[in-house]
């Protein structure tokens, strides 16, 4: 018998036949009292075994079934059960769990008997490249890059769930045909919406999600150190990292491949160049080590409204919190409602700078700003190439630094004005180019000045310091007889809030 627990192929029905009637007379629990009795017996078989290896042959299939007084060594020396035992030469195949927690394989038996070689199968290693595949696949449709997905890692692959608009990935899916894994990280802070959400989604496709929870020691520190709500204070990413980060990073270790719903649209300076299929460059998968992970984006290239078309389209179930204005959803109270004007991801993490508006859940995808000169050119350099300047109209006047400190120095200015502090790359800025337009339009010829101060790069430092800049884009009004700017707090930044704002103020 070898290393596998398998008949060796020399042994003959008639001896092992022979040798199982020797042992019917025996009670099972007086059979095998030790470790030490089962490797003897073992031994003893597999040199039998070899004296008659010229006399008969055994098929590599055939499997040999004990009755019911037979024993069934176990993987564990130390115990063992008087149950049926199988034994089959066939290599069985054992799909990795999610959580990527170590499994026994029962095929094995613990042997002493060292005379055979253990079966070993060559891995061959396949070479892939990702680059070249993702530059095939960029003018795929979503459903033809699930297909490939899922048919060239099978079960080894799964997709992220975050109870948002992604659930358009788990309808792809459905519509392949093929079969799918979906996994989601729980924070323990979700709204309520997001899991009668996730109920509605495991019924109407009759599925199980893989639910990853936080490790509750780690959630236990950080909220008797530094309380529920630390992240209003020192910025998100230690809750992240606890909540939704390391709890992702286990579940990948049990995957080869991972499916997320990133599109290029979603975030400013972050995923603009998210390609549909690449190597990780941050987590690792099951077979540990960098690139030992894919991660496929089928949405990378489609447009936020284009996936809410096609949702409505097949009738998919969604969060009732989209219909309460929240786009982008993420944990109760770190997530709010967007306002006219706003851009998707200026719902998460508010408070915080619009370029740090990602939870590091895909930390390879974050792409660093690049300025030259005094960053007030429109020459902003991106990793992906050139961006345009915004606020571009003949009612907007450009402002440098110098101009900057002389309006902070003016306290008798001859009219108001009214600024933003704005960086082109910035997708809320963007998103509130034809508002503040429109407003300078209206204001035209009012007698109060428009103005833009772009407020990245080199002079970030000095609009935080003297400008009360906390994210872009930030609005100031500067009165006509007070050196002092006022910073405008809401969030509507529609031509109405803005204007009566202005009429409030001037």
């Amino acid at each position: 018998m070898n290393l596998k627990g398998r008949p060796s192929p020399s042994i003959t029905p008639f001896l092992l036949s022979s040798f199982y009637k020797s042992l019917s007379p025996i009670h099972p629990k007086s059979f095998i009292h030790s470790k030490t009795d089962f490797e003897a017996s073992t031994m003893a078989l597999a040199v039998t075994s070899t004296s008659i290896a010229s006399s008969s042959s055994l098929r590599a299939e055939q499997v040999v079934q004990l009755n019911t007084t037979s024993f069934q060594p176990s993987d564990r020396a130390h115990l063992v059960s008087p149950t049926v035992l199988s034994l089959s030469v066939k290599r069985s195949v054992a799909v990795k769990a999610l959580n990527a927690e170590s499994r026994r394989n029962d095929a094995i038996v613990t042997s002493a008997a060292t005379t055979f070689a253990p079966d070993v199968m060559e891995k061959s290693v396949e070479f892939e490249d990702f680059e070249k595949l993702a530059k095939d696949l960029e003018n795929s449709s979503p459903l033809e890059i699930m297909d490939k997905a899922l048919e060239k890692y099978g079960n080894d692959i799964a997709i992220a769930f975050s109870g948002a608009e992604d659930v358009a990935l788990i309808e792809y899916a459905h519509l392949t045909g093929r079969p799918y894994r979906v996994f989601s990280l729980d924070t323990g802070r979700l709204n309520p919406e997001t899991y009668k959400f996730f109920d509605a989604v495991e019924k109407h496709y009759n599925i199980r999600i893989e639910y990853m929870f936080p490790d509750s020691i780690e959630v236990q520190a950080l909220v008797r150190t530094k309380g529920l709500f630390s992240f209003y204070e020192d910025g998100h990413q230690e809750c992240c990292r606890v909540r939704k980060v390391r709890p992702l990073r286990r579940a990948l270790k049990g995957l080869r491949a991972w499916i997320t719903g990133q599109r290029k649209d979603q975030s400013p300076g972050t995923r603009s160049q998210v390609p549909v299929v690449q190597v990780d460059p941050v987590f690792e998968g099951l077979d540990g080590g960098s690139g030992s992970l894919v991660k496929w984006n089928p949405v990378a290239n489609v447009a936020g409204n284009d996936i809410w078309n096609f949702l409505r389209t097949m009738d998919v179930p969604v969060n009732s919190l989209h219909a309460q204005g929240y786009v982008s959803i993420g944990c109760e109270p770190c997530t709010r409602a967007v306002l006219p004007g706003q851009h998707e991801r200026e719902g998460r993490w508010w408070w915080e700078d619009a370029k740090a508006k990602e939870c590091g859940l895909h930390k390879g995808n974050i792409k660093e700003e690049s300025v030259n000169g005094n960053g007030n050119g429109n020459d902003t350099l991106h990793a992906n190439g050139s961006v345009s300047d915004i606020f571009n109209s003949d009612d907007i006047l450009s402002l440098t630094r110098p101009g900057m400190e002389n309006l902070l120095k003016m306290e008798g200015r001859k009219d108001p004005w009214i600024v933003v502090l704005y960086a082109p790359w910035c997708q809320f800025c963007q998103a509130m180019e034809a508002s503040y337009v429109e407003l300078a339009e209206k204001l035209g010829g009012s007698g109060m000045k428009v103005g833009k101060f772009r407020a990245d790069g080199d002079e970030k430092a000095f609009a935080q310091q003297e400008l009360q800049l906390g994210s872009f884009p930030t609005i100031l009004f500067f009165p006509k007889h007070s050196s002092r700017p006022i910073k405008y707090s809401s969030e509507k930044r529609d031509v109405d809030s803005l204007m009566a704002f202005v009429n409030a103020l001037r």
